[in-house]
């Protein structure tokens, strides 16, 4: 199995978000921000389960399509 899943413009964003959540869940005290931890896990990790089941992120997929298009 690949682990390569995240496109490389998604993985800053999901890092940066899942760092801006987790910052924010510590100032106001709520909770539910700490689920920011699996956006920067997925990003340091480079792989995401959610691009795994939905096939958006796929990386093979997308050249697949642009060989297709040839």
């Amino acid at each position: 199995m690949d682990f390569n899943k995240i496109r490389k413009t998604c993985k800053p964003i999901r890092i940066v978000l899942g760092i801006a959540l987790i910052i924010t869940a510590v100032v106001t005290g709520i909770n539910f921000f700490y689920l920011g931890v699996i956006p920067l896990i997925a990003g340091l990790v480079n792989f995401c389960p959610l691009c795994t089941i939905t096939q958006k992120c796929d990386i093979h997929h997308d050249e697949e399509v642009k060989h297709e298009s040839n």
